[in-house]
């Protein structure tokens, strides 16, 4: 009889116990609260390295699992880095406006400004606008200015008037009458003093209406001069006084201005606006003609918006587009809803008699602008999958440029009232945070990803388990407890959170670093602290968060540990049984993550078609599962096909499985199955199995160990433990081991039991009672399972042989 004892698992070795005495408090509010990265010295380095780098291109990304805590703490870091270097470096961001385009209102200007003083400006050049109107009002309505005015026409229609009455009086030289009419001048002959009328005039003969139409034809070219002259008086009126005007307006509005420019003067793009400001006002003067109560309006609106589509005194509208009068230091931005408009602003329009407008003062910033001289976080995943965002995001890190544009034309749709406002410069250092297979993806199939992220971030999972992260963690709860406002914990807490973040992992030497995960945590134990009354969270509260999420989600697993008990799934827990093994699998409902034993079995018969797996046959194996199928023909050709060929034909299949099957963790099992139908020797039902094969026989290390452990304990304790159940782990999973304390318990009690092995030699001898045996010359002992197979195995080639042999006629 074989000794197991040495495979077995000691109990110390199926958890990593943290002993609460390690610790030198007695709670964690005696702590100070960590608020940093636990054991991320390789991720802490390169954002260090990408914050320093000041080139092109070493944008950064950041590399991690879900809920590692990338997010919030880059910012973090991010912020304190910024406060350090504040102090030598005293850089702030720009204000940055958009005003009015004289040459081109749909192209509106970008104007940069010191921090702080956008508003400023704005608000200055809206006090100017209140004084033009005032001072130009005034102006235009004072008495002087009217009676110089009224000069000015009656000197024009004096003129006019005397045109007329010359006219009038070479008319009645020639013999005709003058009139003017709402149709223009009427110029008739005359007869008796009186006009002549169509019945006289035809009673002329014909020589004297010859002369007089000739003399009415010349007449009339002398009228049609002296109208014109009338004309041109009107337009000398009327440049008279618009001369008058502007020369009265630049009067009043230059101290205005100059004032402004001169405050202004170093800013070569605010001086040009303010001049191309007082161009429009000198030549659009009539808007400020008008007292304000004396506006005609329509529709809630003045008449001269309406007919002209536009407000008068748009061009004195500043939009101040970024300000950063509030900010200390660089920018650091996170855009969580990273869609284009967000990202890269948007241009706003008002519906206005049928038709939508848009102008300056509807242009909105992004993101990219927010961040302009700082630093700018956003999700890899949301900028990937969001329509046009990422070529644009390129662009902009390529050309250190953002415009604000229309998405709508990029995808072929029409845009009414295209703008293209100008461009505005950007010094943005970009962090993209996702996890490592975008990265892997971006790398791959984008050429540029490498030009613009040159810097990787990469954040571990998980941390090794050393003393000084041991109290890291112990102070990260410590913060947790202060910034949720949460009951502190004790040393016990402490020790039993470690444990469940070592367990995360499956790792009795390293812990989790997804601190989400375990600031849920520890909202949950404080929730069960406050159900117990107790001041301090101790481990009896975790442990009770632990099992209730448990519970809260694990109603699949409950459901097929009943059919089991039931018999409808079926799973032996005691006897023997040949080429039947009990394997192990893990189920992931993304909230849940269980073990559940599935019965494999072989069935092995003459024929030459090898090992058939009846789940790829029927598509339902994926590619590493038909691997490892595949593998066991490489061990059976090693060991029992040196001496002669391997002639059999044998079917694995996973009884009642009715979905996919993938993953090589079950081909030891397959393994063991196929061994023992052709020995014929039974494997003990009682044992589970999991673990990869090589071909040489080694076991390799598989994951889901502990899932797997309890899911076959939990069958075993619903039927009775005998304690001859138990199952059987590579060897090298045995670091993996963080098992629940009652499956732990169990082991000490004898009821249960695990049993580590590196090669299926000592994992047949522990499923059988019989070892395999070693080949001598080729030939392995009798009473061994190799024995057993090789003699199966040549029966079946001599049989194979015999069946195709020619049978030979009798001679007659």
């Amino acid at each position: 009889m074989s000794d197991f004892k040495k495979f077995e698992v000691p109990p110390d070795q199926l958890r990593w116990h943290c002993d609460p005495a390690v610790f030198n408090f007695s709670s964690t509010k005696e702590l100070d609260p960590l608020r940093e990265f636990i054991g991320q010295d390789r991720a802490i380095r390169a954002i260090e390295f990408g914050l320093s780098m000041e080139h092109d291109g070493y944008n950064v990304f950041v590399a991690g699992l879900t809920g590692t805590g990338k997010t919030s703490m880059v910012k973090s870091y991010i912020e304190r880095i910024i406060a350090e270097r504040q102090a030598s470096n005293n850089s702030h961001p720009q204000d940055w406006a958009y005003v009015y385009n004289f040459t081109d209102a749909d192209c509106p200007r970008a104007i940069s400004m010191p921090q702080g003083t956008c508003k400023d400006f704005r608000s200055k050049v809206l006090k100017l606008l209140d004084r033009l109107k005032e001072d130009l009002t005034r102006a235009f309505s004072s008495e002087e200015y009217k009676a110089e005015r009224k000069k000015v026409v009656e000197e024009n229609e004096g003129r006019q008037q005397q045109i007329l009455r010359d006219i009038a009086e070479d008319a009645q030289k020639e013999g005709f009458i003058f009139q003017m009419t709402q149709m223009g001048p009427v110029v008739m002959p005359m007869q008796d003093g009186q006009p002549m009328d169509q019945t006289q005039y035809m009673a002329l003969d014909e020589q004297l209406k010859k002369d007089l139409d000739k003399r009415h034809a010349e007449f009339l070219k002398r009228v049609q001069s002296d109208l014109e002259k009338m004309h041109e008086l009107r337009h000398e009126s009327v440049r008279k006084i618009n001369e008058a005007d502007k020369h009265l307006a630049d009067t009043t509005i230059t101290r205005l201005y100059s004032t402004l420019i001169t405050e202004y003067q170093d800013q070569e793009k605010i001086v040009s606006y303010l001049d191309g400001l007082k161009k429009y006002t000198l030549d659009n003067l009539e808007i400020f003609k008008v007292q304000e109560d004396q506006v005609q309006t329509a529709m809630g609106m003045p008449t001269v918006q309406l007919t002209q589509n536009r407000d008068p005194y748009l061009p004195f509208q500043v939009n101040v587009f970024i300000d950063n009068s509030d900010t200390k230091g660089p920018p650091v931005v996170t855009e969580a809803n990273p869609i284009y408009p967000n990202l890269f602003g948007k241009i706003e329009r008002r519906f206005l008699l049928g038709g939508y407008l848009s102008d300056h003062t509807m242009l909105k910033p992004g993101a990219v602008h927010r961040a302009n001289g700082g630093y700018l976080l956003l999700s890899a995943v949301e900028i990937v999958t969001n329509m046009g965002v990422w070529p644009a995001l390129k662009r902009a890190i390529r050309t250190r440029e953002v415009r604000v544009e229309d998405p709508y034309e990029q995808f072929g749709l029409f845009a009414p009232q295209g703008m293209r406002p100008e461009a505005i410069p950007i010094e943005t250092k970009i962090f993209l945070i996702g996890d490592p297979y975008i990265y892997q993806t971006l790398s791959m199939y984008d050429e540029e990803f490498w030009e613009l992220f040159r810097v990787k971030a990469d954040f571990d999972y998980q941390v090794q388990r050393t003393p000084e992260n041991i109290n890291a963690f112990a102070a990260f709860i410590a913060g947790c407890c202060e910034d949720c406002e949460l009951r502190h914990y004790d040393t016990s807490g402490v020790a039993r959170t470690l444990e469940f973040a070592s367990r995360m992992v499956s790792d009795q030497q390293k812990l989790s670093s997804r601190f989400a995960q375990i600031r849920e945590l520890v909202k949950e134990a404080d929730y069960w602290a406050r159900q117990d009354n107790a001041d301090l969270v101790s481990a009896r509260h975790v442990e009770k968060a632990i099992d209730e999420r448990l519970y809260r989600h694990n109603l699949p697993d409950e459901r097929i540990k009943e059919m089991m008990e039931r018999g409808t799934v079926m799973i032996d827990t005691d006897g023997a049984v040949v080429g039947q093994v009990n394997g192990l699998s893990v189920y992931s409902l993304g909230d849940a993550t269980f073990g559940k034993p599935s019965r494999i079995t072989c069935r092995t018969f003459m024929g030459r078609q090898g090992i058939i797996n009846i789940e790829r046959e029927v598509e339902l194996s994926g590619p590493i599962h038909n691997k490892g199928v595949l593998i066991l023909n490489g061990y059976l050709g090693s060991r029992f096909a040196q001496d002669q060929p391997l002639s059999l034909s044998a079917s694995l299949c996973f009884e009642q499985s009715y979905e996919g099957v993938d993953g090589d963790s079950a081909s030891s099992t397959e393994l063991y199955a196929l061994l023992s139908s052709l020995s014929g020797v039974p494997i003990k039902q009682g044992i589970a199995v999991t673990g990869s094969v090589n071909q040489k026989g080694d076991l390799q290390p598989i994951g889901g160990v502990n899932q797997k452990i309890e899911g076959f304990y939990q069958i075993c304790q619903a039927k009775g433990l005998t304690g001859e159940q138990g199952v059987m782990i590579p060897g090298r999973n045995v670091d993996n081991l963080m098992l629940r304390r009652d499956v732990v318990a169990a082991v000490e009690e004898g009821k249960f039991h695990i049993w580590a092995v590196d090669i299926i030699d000592e994992g047949i001898e522990i499923l059988t009672g019989l070892p395999m045996g070693r080949a001598e010359d080729g030939k392995f002992p009798e009473d061994t399972i190799g024995g057993k197979v090789d003699r199966t195995l040549r029966d079946m080639a001599n049989k194979l042989k015999s069946f195709g042999s020619p049978v030979k006629d009798n001679p007659s």
